[in-house]
Formats: C-alpha cells, structure tokens, sequence
C-alpha cells in the first residue's frame, strides 16, 4: 500500500529532495539562476544520514520532484522511489532548487524541485572520491573519474556504495540501507562550440530498509506534548523489529501464500538509457532534447504499527515459539498488532522532453514538449502479525493468540491491499518568458497545457448492489466475497486536460529595495497510483492555487525577503486506516486544504569571515471538508470530522538560525539550528507533541586544493522525543484525549546524537 494510505500523518508535507553538490559549471549555473531559488541548507536531514530532509508548504505530499539532466528521476515514487536510484554524489555536477513557478510549468507539479545535472568529462583527466562515516557504523563512498578521449569525444564513470547499519542493530537485515549505483557517460563535442550530444547508462540496486526499520517506536505519552522512554527501550538506538525477518503474505494476483525476507521484499533494481542533445545558433536559438528509458522493478516495505493490545485482559492467550520450537506463553503487559505492507511492481518509463529557447537583448522565451509514458503492474500484498512490546531493550518477538489462530500471519490482504496494472501517458505543451522589461522591473510568465490518460485496471470492484466490495482476508484476484462477488480486475480509462498557469514579477523601487510576488494556478487530476484501493477516487480536478507577496532589501552585507502566502489544494484523495476493538476499516476520503502564511528570510555578513541566516515562518494549514465515516463488523458507527482543525504533523512556528565563521582561509566552524512547534500527533487535534529543536554543528577543513575534511554532529543538543502521528489514534477525540495521561503508545522519533566524518579528495 501507498505510505500516503498507512497513515494519515504521512499526507501532510510536500516532500523535496535535496543533495550537496560537487563544482558548478558556469553554463549550468548561467542558465539556472532565474529558475533556482537558495537551497536553505536543506541538507541537513534531521531524520536520516541518507535520506532528504522535508520542506513543508501546508499541502498534502505529491510525487518528489527530483529532475536530472532536466527529466524526473522516477516518474512515480512508488513503488520506485527516488532514493533507489538517485543520490547527491561525485556523479553530479550541480544540484540546484527550482522555483515553484517553474517547476509548476515544467512538470505539473506543485513546490520545489531538485535540478540536478550529471558531471561529464572535461579536458585531461580528472577524479573525486569522496566517502562519509559516522560512530553507528556508516560507510559511503562515491567515486568519479572522468576525461577526453580525443577528438572532441569525452567520458564519465561513477560508482556509488552506500553500507547503512542505521542507528540501532537490527536483526533483520545487516543494513538499513544498501545501495549501489554506477553510472557511465559519453560526451560528444560539436565543433565551434555549438553544443553536445551525451549518452548516460545506469544501473541501481537498493534495499531502503528504513522505510521500515525506523518507522515506529513506543513511548509514553505524557499528556502534556511530552513523552518519556518505556522502560530500556532507548528511542532511536533500540529496534522495534522482531529478530525473524521472514514474512508470509497471499499474492493480490494469484492468491498463493508466499514466503519472503524483509529485505529481499525491498528489493529495488533499475535499469536506465538516457540521451540528450543540445545545439545553439548564431542567433541566440537553443534546441534542447532529453530522452529516458527505464526498466526497473520498485518495491517498499512498511511495518505499520497499528493498535497496542493489553495482553492479560480481554481473554488473550498469546504464545511464542522459542528458538528450540517450545511454544510458550507470552506473559509481557502489551502486545503490538503491525500491517505489512509489501509494495512492488514492475515498472516501463520513457520521458521524452524537447526544449526550444531563443534569447533576445532583454528576455528569454522558451517553448517546451513533454510526452512521458509509464508503464507499470502493481501490487501491494499486506498482511498482520502480533509483537512483542519489551520493556528490557531486547529484541521483540512474534506471538499468536492461541485461542484465534495458530500460526503468526493472518488476515492476508484484509484491509489496505492494493493492486492497478496498466498505462499513464502525459503529454504536455508549455512556454515561459523572462522579461527585463526595463532596469526595474522583471516579468516572469509561462502556461502548461497537459494531456493526461489513465488505461488499465484495478480492483475497485462492485457487488450486485452497486456497492464496492472492501477487502477481506484472502482477498486475491480470482476470489469470492462472502456476497457471491467474484473479484476479477476491472477496467480503466480516463482522458484529462490539465493546465498550469504562472507567473512571477520584481520591481526595484532603488537599488536596494522592492517589492515581489508570484501566482500559480495549478489544474491537476489523479494520478494512475490514486486508484489502488478498493474504491475509485474522486475524478474531480484537483485545483491548487498559490500567491505570494511581498518586499525585499539588499546592501553589502544583508539579504532580506519577506513574504506572505496563500495555498490551497481541492479533492485531496487519501484513505484512512481506522481502527476499532482491534478491527481495522480503510475509509476512503476527499477533502480540501488552505495555508495562510508569513516568511521571512534573512543573509547576512556583519562582520569579516561571519555569516548568518535566519529564518521564520508561519503558516495555519487547516483541513476543509474533511469529514468520513465507516461501520464496523459489531455495529459500531465512527468517523471523523477534522473540518477547520490544524492539520497534523505540520507546526505553525519554523524557526532556522545558521551562523557559520571562517577561523582562517581554510577552516570553517558552523551550526544550524532549527525549530519546530508544537504539532499535532492526530487528525482529530486531540494529541500533541511539544516544539523542538534541531541541532547541527560541523567543522570543513580544506586541507589542500586536492583534499577537504569535515566533521558534524546531529543532534549536538542530545533531544529525544517523538514525532509524526500516533499509531491507532485517528479516532480519538479532545474530549477522549483529556483522560489519555501517562499511556502508551507508538509513534515516530528524533534522530538521535550521531557524529559523521567525510572527506573529498580530487586528483
């Protein structure tokens, strides 16, 4: 299932990727300036030594939006996400950030994007092998050589290697995360400058073990944003894995009972081609071509915690097998019911994009083609099982209610199982223009125009009543509801026209000050993956408008912005897992959002060798129209109706604070800090976590121009603490929560105190 369905906490931020990047080419950075904006230090991820950190603009998340060379990394991010595939090594040569104006045209998307742009071979010979360490036991390395082979003809070979034990020691995998990517270019030179021709092979494989691995947690919820460590399970070092990483599950497609390891389940493989051209005339004319081929298979696992269990009430006889096959009686306080979800497909992409560019003495126009094709068979096969909660820091264990079952895994594909097959094609016309209209003012605008097709099926299926049929246990294709429906696919087709409208204007009222503001209108439909449950979605148009507006004042030493915003976004399609007596509903919905908001931006240079950034937002996302309702196998009636609450997981106050100081030419100490607020840990507004901080501190040493070091702490200010949403909680109310005092329950976490260690050495 999508991580969008497993829980409604993971609907609520727009998540970008962004990476450190190696030298900037002076064409890359010529061409990109008015498109990219200041990257914010957004590589300090607070969540993951490998993964991107989160830039949240109060909207529910879409695709990340990762663009090399100028075409999106992956065309969907699941089951295929960009992590497998893409990472910020040696292999780049610029990683920039994208407006939200122009990656709106360019891609139809909402919010930033990472541009990032292959290194490919220079003159003579060159390297760079860069590798990261930290004291949990990472190794990273990223090595790049590239040259000319004479004749105008230039080559570029890159390996990646990242070994990730994570921050605990799991017994399920020896890695968190294991992935290795090479990459092979070859470069053609026209003559006299005119531009060149590139050829670009990749091949991947990744296991993002830590879509699992580091998903939950249990604490004790306070009751007053709080929470405390339950017993010796020390948050963010002690795994909430059961040692055996085998897993049983059914087949959505075939109905058979199949074996996997958790690892092999994530199994991501990739196979790419891509081509580019680019040619320039005489008379400022640009033709750019990129073209992607990409054979892969995606996978995601999740762990989703689900409802906690007092194990010695209720008339529970939980048992467990030890390592001599003696079955036992499981005699703890708490046992934790978890949802697997295995999602794979096998994935086709061709992504076609021709650019023609003509500059003039004071604009530059820009008329775009898009035609990308994706192929896909998907399923996501979950199943349940019951763990153990230790208080003691050891590893948990599965266990079984004697009285129900007697084995561990049941309820195959009962409730968020997924599956469509089939084809969605975009092809798209869009245009920009940048227009220096006179000294002072600078006009930006641009208009998409997208044909969208949905073909293939799924398995929203119907029953003689006309009512869909949700998904019960041995739930497969071929399979018979307890109604007489025979569940077989259903077919697909749906042709959209979508639009995107932009545009963005500068005036310098004197050379210091003036005043911004930019407009997106963004017409959208659902994507293929919008239709994996067990209902069809709204098919309505999504319409997301943002308007931003606002002064800016440079001098010498400050850089300062400031800005107020509007964002909303209609016809949100998620699917909650509600739950109720340890049953399980997945109640589909559509609903609205609006963001009203305030940033301001500060860079500054006060003193020689220091520099500052300052940052503060605030921004009150609140859900419209937010309103569901499901009934469970007893009769019982619940739902929720979160209409005007602060959306989950989003704080309302960001706070970021980076100073940085050169102690000599060579040397540079620096710290971020930033601040979140209080959140809420529900859809209902009744949980809460309190604000944090988030603390990083380094110091980069350029030893030579051949060698540079660097050494960060995360987390320097030791905080420990939860985040995200509560695991079961969807349902509980303000009124119900005023009793929930000293309780526990699950949840995510901070990244806790980690020391990393990188060098860079180029020859």
């Amino acid at each position: 299932m999508r991580k969008t369905i497993i829980s409604a906490s993971r609907v609520h931020a727009l998540i970008v990727a962004l990476a450190v990047s190696g030298a900037i080419s002076a064409q890359v950075k010529k061409d990109s300036n008015k498109k990219e904006e200041n990257n914010r230090n957004v590589m300090l991820n607070a969540a993951s030594a490998n993964g991107p950190r989160e830039i949240q603009i109060g909207l529910p998340s879409a695709d990340v939006n990762v663009l090399e060379n100028g075409l999106p990394v992956t065309f969907a991010t699941n089951p295929h996400s960009v992590n497998s595939n893409w990472r910020s090594d040696a292999s780049l040569s610029h990683v920039g950030l994208l407006k939200i104006s122009e990656t709106a045209i360019t891609t139809g998307n909402i919010g930033y994007a990472v541009n990032s742009f292959t290194k490919l071979g220079q003159k003579g010979f060159h390297g760079q092998l860069d590798y990261k360490t930290n004291h949990f036991g990472l190794n990273e390395y990223s090595l790049n050589l590239n040259g000319s082979l004479g004749q105008g003809w230039y080559y570029s070979a890159n390996m990646y290697q990242d070994f990730d034990p994570g921050t605990f020691d799991i017994k399920s995998s020896q890695y968190q995360d294991r992935t290795q990517i090479y990459k092979g270019a070859l470069t053609k030179m026209y003559d006299n400058g005119r531009g060149k021709f590139t050829a670009i092979y990749r091949n991947s494989k990744s296991h993002p073990v830590y879509t699992f691995a580091t998903q939950s947690a249990p604490f004790i919820y306070v009751g007053d944003g709080s929470v405390q460590e339950y017993g010796q399970f020390r948050l963010g070092t002690t795994s909430y894995l059961p040692v055996d990483p085998n897993m049983t599950y059914m087949d959505m497609r075939t109905g058979e009972i199949k074996e996997t390891s958790l690892y092999d389940a994530s199994k991501n493989t990739s196979s790419e081609v891509f081509l580019s051209n680019d040619y320039h005339w005489d008379n400022g004319l640009t033709w750019r071509l990129a073209a992607r081929y990409d054979h892969a298979h995606g996978a995601l696992v999740y762990q989703t915690p689900m409802s906690l269990i007092r194990a010695q009430k209720g008339g529970y006889n939980y048992r467990y097998r030890n390592m001599l096959g003696i079955t036992n009686r499981y005699d703890g306080e708490y046992v934790q019911t978890r949802m697997s979800c295995l999602n794979s497909g096998d994935i086709d992409e061709v992504l076609v994009t021709s650019e023609l560019i003509k500059k003039f003495d004071q604009s530059t126009f820009r008329l775009g083609l898009n035609e990308w094709n994706y192929e896909v068979d998907y399923t996501s096969n979950t199943s349940m099982y019951d763990q153990t909660v230790p208080t003691d820091g050891d590893y948990a264990k599965r266990v079984y209610d004697a009285n129900l079952r007697s084995g561990y895994f049941y309820d195959f594909n009962r409730n968020a199982s997924e599956y469509y097959k089939g084809n969605e094609n975009k092809l798209a016309l869009y245009f920009t223009h940048d227009w220096d209209i006179n000294r002072n003012l600078n006009l930006y605008y641009g208009g998409r125009l997208e044909w969208q097709r949905l073909n293939g099926e799924n398995a929203a299926v119907k029953n003689a009543m006309g009512e869909y049929v949700n998904r019960f246990s041995n739930y497969h294709i071929g399979a018979t509801a307890a109604d007489g429906t025979k569940i077989s696919p259903v077919a697909l087709d749906y042709n959209w026209l979508n639009y995107d409208l932009s545009a963005a204007a500068t005036y310098k009222v004197n050379p210091n000050f003036g005043l911004t503001g930019d407009f997106t209108y963004i017409v959208q439909h659902p994507r293929f993956e919008n239709f994996s449950p067990a209902t069809l979605p709204n098919t309505d148009k999504v319409i997301v408008p943002l308007g931003r507006a606002g002064v800016y004042y440079n001098n010498s030493w400050l850089s300062l912005t400031s800005l107020f915003s509007y964002i909303s976004k209609t016809n949100n399609n998620t699917t909650l897992n509600l739950q109720h007596n340890g049953e399980i509903k997945a109640a589909p919905l559509t609903y609205d959002i609006q963001t009203l908001g305030w940033t301001t931006d500060i860079v500054a240079s006060p003193l020689q060798g220091f520099n500052i950034h300052l940052l503060f937002t605030y921004q009150r996302p609140t859900y419209k129209k937010f309103e569901t309702e499901v009934v469970f196998s007893d009769g019982h009636r619940d739902g929720i109706n979160a209409t005007g609450n602060i959306v989950a997981e989003i704080p309302q106050y960001i706070v970021e604070i980076d100073p940085s100081y050169m102690i000599s030419p060579k040397v540079r100490l620096w710290t971020s800090f930033r601040y979140q607020s209080k959140r809420y840990a529900n859809i209902n507004a009744a949980y809460y976590f309190n604000g944090y901080w988030e603390s990083f501190g380094g110091v980069n040493w350029k030893v030579n121009n051949k060698l540079d070091l660097g050494c960060t702490v995360v987390n320097f200010l030791n905080q420990t603490g939860a985040k995200g949403t509560i695991a079961g909680a969807e349902l509980i109310t303000k009124d119900q929560a005023k009793d929930y005092k000293n309780v526990l329950v699950t949840g995510s976490y901070l990244r806790p105190f980690t020391i990393e260690f990188s060098a860079s050495l180029k020859f």
